[in-house]
């Protein structure tokens, strides 16, 4: 059991040491253990081992970006994520050629296992990404099309209107061209005189006519 000397010793200890300070001394004891780095799961924790090519990495991810041209965020996390994957399987490649000596020799076979394992889960990975990124770009097309079909119809439908608009106007043209020229064609009938209803009777001073002969005329013809 420690004393209590010990106690202030260690706890005085402890205070004096508080391990790295900057974020880059962090991140570095954080890798501690690390010895193959196979067992990565997201983007924040990925990272390169000392021998590997960073510039070579950035070309994976340029390659794989140019190939498939994301268009949003999600689409860019998982052209990521495929790069990530792909790194960790090439990874894992490489150190089961360190397992493997001359003539086929196998030096580690639990090391060589789980580097076989890794890369499975990697390959996996990569194609699960693949996936997701195909289905989202599937709904994107499906959505697009299906409003491109809905702007199209109502594009139809207002030419139609503006169609049947004209087609009704013709009409109506048509009709007053047919009136004017039914009037045009008709011949003038001829007006009758008028009548007056009520004739206005002679005057009694005016003589009457008579047809028979005077008794004077008879004397001067005789």
């Amino acid at each position: 059991m420690a004393t209590a000397a010990q106690i202030r010793a260690n706890q005085s200890n402890a205070h004096r040491s508080t391990g790295p300070a900057t974020q880059a001394g962090k991140q570095a004891s954080s890798r501690n253990r690390t010895t193959h780095g196979l067992c990565q799961h997201n983007s924040q924790s990925f990272y390169l081992l000392e021998d590997e090519n960073s510039e070579k990495f950035g070309e994976l991810r340029a390659r794989l970006a140019e190939e498939y041209q994301p268009q949003t965020e999600t689409e860019r996390i998982l052209v990521q994520r495929m790069a990530d994957h792909e790194w960790l399987r090439t990874r894992a490649l490489r150190l089961q050629s360190l397992c493997i000596f001359e003539y086929q020799h196998v030096l580690a076979t639990e090391q060589l296992a789980l580097y076989l394992r890794y890369q499975t889960t990697h390959e996996r990975a990569f194609y699960k990404a693949l996936k997701e990124l195909q289905t989202i770009r599937a709904q994107r097309i499906k959505e697009h099309g299906f409003e491109s079909q809905k702007r199209q119809q109502a594009a139809e439908q207002r030419a139609a209107e503006v169609h049947n608009l004209k087609k009704e106007e013709f009409e109506l043209k048509k009709q007053e061209f047919e009136l004017k020229k039914e009037r045009l064609c008709s011949p003038k009938q001829p007006e009758k005189s008028k009548k007056d209803p009520f004739p206005s009777a002679p005057s009694p001073n005016s003589a009457a006519p008579t047809s028979a002969t005077s008794p004077g005329d008879w004397e001067m013809a005789a």
